[in-house]
């Protein structure tokens, strides 16, 4: 009997060895399928992202501002991560961009992240907040988990933007079994005897597909003349027709047994100081030129509004994406770009390199954090002021929103990425816990963008919320510190851990003296409150709760 109990014993330790080996150590993490070493080396990129820096810098010249330097590749790495799967590294991933020849890691990482179910899932839920809005909709007609997860499926496809666009807004069927026609059902309602609301959809095409406020037409014309829809040369305030002749593109969607169809019925609708209702045709607010004569009126309005030559279009998706992985748009409001008009830098460069790309999201994804912009340092060694945010000649600071506050306290507390592959516990778990996060922390709902404030009431959260309590007190299966306590080999690897598992960086020479000497001589359970504490403080420095 004392053989087989010392064998457990001997296995057990070896087991601990192996875990501590390759939890605080490169993890054999498999090399993405779509890495490739030389990507940004490549002419055809390097001539977009030259143009593009160059047009940042020569609009810092011309505000006479300067530049901060470039940052370090694993806080780029966590920006990346933090706005394409709204979490952080992992230590495993973490270890790996570390053993890799500098110049490579972010290609590396981005690959990584493209592949990832994480990514897809997270950009998925972004979109789905400006396609059809955070409410649950008229349940019988429209499933927004069905929806969400066929556009995440779609992502990690990589299914070129404009295909997907105009599945959205011309797609035929029944809600579950063609979920893209939940971008039409979440709109049914009874007042519009059964038919989905045109109006509804008219304003949220312009602003989601073509990043362009054009809703405020519904009811009167442009009287301050600030809309132009006319030409570059022939500038004209936007009229309450405009809109109306673009809802009626939706006039004859109806609903039947066989889901969402096409009909003949044609779009009424009484203006402001009309007598009575008249019908309108369906025609675009602008461009009419590139409207097709082929075609239901809804594939007639996809291929308009997904046109090679309807810049608009590619415009509003680099702007959101932007958005993504900055924390803030280049253009703001998001959905309100205007028609004509000096742009910032780089937006119609990426534009134009976005259409001749066939509207590839991963290569956009990849253009911008290329961007010189993308990889500043948000600290510099001259005052930083709002003029240098708003021409991104910094890093701009952004609070992390309440998805993103959960996703980074989550992962903080694994050494082990959780991902779709974790196991089904840890998916659940994770799901839990974020979900109740977010109900107390508040929800930013479809405006994703905006600046906010903390709140008292967050900052609470944090300091004495279950989810931070629960992440950082001992056990040995799922809380990182438990786990450091135990495997690191030294008080200096235990600090180093911690701060690249919390906050992704190594600890400054001054924090690891500070927090080694508080550990020497600890052992035990007090070598564990101590790391607990260490976790507790950086999880809520103000360092990890924005994105920098």
């Amino acid at each position: 009997m004392w053989q087989r109990n010392l064998l457990f014993i001997g296995l057990s330790i070896v087991g601990l060895i192996a875990l501590g080996s390759r939890l605080l150590s490169n993890d054999p993490i498999e090399t993405p399928v779509t890495f490739n070493a030389s990507r940004y080396q490549q002419p055809e990129i390097r001539t977009v992202l030259d143009q593009v820096d160059r047009e940042f810098e020569t609009s810092w010249q011309e505000q006479g501002i300067t530049s901060a330097n470039s940052t370090d590749e694993l806080v780029v790495a966590r920006r990346l991560s933090l706005g394409l799967t709204g979490t952080i590294p992992s230590l495993e991933e973490i270890r790996v961009l570390q053993s890799l020849p500098e110049g490579q890691r972010i290609e590396w990482w981005i690959s990584r992240l493209l592949e990832d179910r994480r990514c897809a899932d997270y950009v998925a839920e972004r979109l789905a907040r400006s396609y059809v809005g955070t409410d649950n909709g008229p349940f019988i007609v429209y499933r927004r988990r069905r929806f969400v997860t066929w556009l995440s499926d779609q992502l990690l496809a990589n299914k070129p933007y404009d295909q997907l666009v105009r599945e959205l807004i011309s797609d035929k069927g029944i809600w579950t079994n063609s979920p893209s026609v939940n971008f039409l059902t979440v709109t049914l309602d009874e007042d519009n005897k059964g038919k989905p609301d045109a109006i509804r959809l008219a304003g949220r095409t312009t602003r989601a597909f073509l990043g362009m406020r054009i809703d405020c037409l519904q009811c009167h014309d442009d009287n301050l003349g600030k809309m132009n829809l006319g030409t570059k040369d022939d500038s004209r305030g936007g009229l309450q027709s405009d809109f109306h002749h673009l809802a009626a593109f939706y006039g004859g969607v109806e609903f039947s047994l066989f889901g969402v169809t096409d009909s003949k019925h044609a779009y009424e609708y009484q203006y402001l100081h009309a007598e009575k209702p008249e019908i309108i045709s369906p025609e675009p607010p602008f461009a009419v030129d590139l409207l097709p004569k082929e075609g239901t009126q809804r594939e007639q309005l996809a291929a308009w509004v997904t046109h090679a030559q309807n810049k608009p279009f590619a415009r509003a998706m680099v702007n959101r994406m932007w958005a993504m992985m900055f924390g803030k748009p280049l253009v703001e409001p998001i959905d309100d770009i205007p028609l004509y008009g000096d742009y910032p830098p780089g937006l119609e460069t990426l534009a134009d390199d976005f259409v001749k790309h066939d509207y590839d999201l991963h290569h956009l994804v990849r253009m911008i954090a290329g961007t010189k912009a993308f990889q500043l340092d948000s600290r510099a060694d001259f005052e930083v002021t709002q003029q240098h945010e708003d021409a991104w000649a910094v890093f701009p600071l952004t609070r992390l929103r309440p998805e993103q506050m959960a996703g980074g306290v989550i992962q903080a507390s694994s050494l082990t990425t959780i991902d779709a592959n974790s196991h089904i516990i840890s998916q659940l778990q994770r799901f839990i816990e974020q979900g109740q996060f977010i109900q107390r922390y508040g929800d930013t709902g479809e405006d994703e963008f905006a600046d906010r404030a903390g709140t008292i009431a967050q900052r609470l959260l944090l300091m004495n919320g279950e989810l931070v309590k629960d992440r950082t007190k001992p056990n040995p299966f799922l809380n990182a510190t438990t786990r450091i306590s135990v495997l690191a080999p030294t008080d200096e690897k235990a600090v180093e851990t911690c701060y690249l598992t919390v906050l992704s960086r190594l600890p400054t020479a001054a924090e690891q003296a500070h927090f080694v000497k508080l550990l020497s001589g600890t052992e035990g359970d007090k070598r564990s409150e101590c790391l607990e504490d260490l976790y507790w403080v950086l999880v809520n420095s103000t360092e990890f709760s924005w994105n920098h």
